[in-house]
């Protein structure tokens, strides 16, 4: 990609995301000394990273969530997914102006706005950069017992968390909201970064194109730079079948929640998402286009009441 190129995608992002430029690598590396062991100058004279590099982009997530979400722990287990900052910021600023539609323009703050992060993850991104940005509170779930760790020692060690996030283990994989969500519980909206892959294969052949057009070279077994457990990158059926999961087990939380959302990475999806929602008798839905880095992705949402 060329730097003009670069630019371009970056503009895509939301207006309000801190991560509208580029990185400024001066200041990361003051923020965390421990960058600056990755930082090189790239094929256009900018200080960057290689992107490549599972341990860089760790690093580079840690500068940038001391930086400008005032967190000063931040650390996940080896191979764990490492979400892309800009992306999941662009995701909670988009969730925003969502509400914001139903709240005569203004965007709802502070701690009432309770929000369910599905698959909360050992990164807790969501969570941390809702709070630091609206003082939102959420419910993160997940069904690995070694995230649930990470995203509690996270929380533990950030004192800003522990009064808004409650973290709840999900026994049974097949499941949502139930266990998750009590009876009586009221939430705003949901929010959810779904796998997206059908099978391990699937998962591994885009990380090996990936890693490709990263560094021109192709690698027989590339490290996945931004990690990933199968749980993270791949269910059966894909992104679609675990939308459709949620759609239809949504059906039966209509009192719970306002908005029900999730990422779709693929567009394709959109049009089968679209009769699921007639098929469970979704009242209204949208989909919410946004730029992710140097992809298109958006969000669909999609509400009873």
């Amino acid at each position: 990609m060329t730097k003009k190129a670069l630019q371009k995608e970056l503009k895509k992002l939301h207006p309000r995301n801190k991560h509208n430029q580029r990185y400024d690598f001066d200041v990361l590396t003051k923020t965390l000394p421990e960058l600056t062991t990755f930082v090189r100058p790239n094929a256009y004279g900018d200080l960057s990273i290689d992107f490549s590099n599972a341990k860089a982009v760790i690093a580079l997530n840690k500068a940038l969530l001391k930086q400008y979400y005032n967190i000063d722990f931040w650390e996940i287990p080896e191979g764990y997914l490492c979400s892309p900052i800009p992306g999941r910021a662009d995701y909670i600023h988009y969730l925003a102006d969502l509400l914001a539609e139903d709240n005569n323009g203004d965007i709802p703050k502070g701690e009432t706005v309770k929000i369910l992060d599905i698959g909360v993850g050992a990164n807790c991104v969501y969570p941390i950069i809702g709070n630091a940005e609206y003082k939102w509170s959420f419910i993160g779930s997940e069904i690995s017992k070694v995230s649930l760790n990470s995203a509690q020692a996270i929380k533990k060690n950030n004192p800003k968390l522990k009064e808004s996030l409650s973290l709840r283990l999900q026994s049974n994989p097949k499941s949502i909201f139930r266990d998750i969500l009590k009876e009586d519980e009221k939430i705003i909206t949901t929010i959810c970064n779904p796998p997206f892959h059908k099978s391990a294969e699937a998962a591994q052949s885009s990380n090996f194109r990936k890693v490709k057009n990263l560094t021109g070279v192709a690698k027989e077994n590339p490290e996945l730079n931004f990690g990933g457990q199968h749980n993270e990158l791949w269910c059966e059926g894909g992104e679609l079948q675990f939308i459709k999961n949620i759609v239809f087990q949504s059906r039966h939380y209509k009192e719970n929640c306002i908005w029900f959302t999730s990422l779709v990475s693929n567009k394709e999806n959109v049009r089968p998402l679209k009769k699921a929602f007639k098929e469970a008798e979704v009242t209204k839905f949208k989909v919410i286009p946004m730029g992710q880095g140097n992809k298109v992705s958006r969000i669909i949402a999609w509400s009873f009441q």
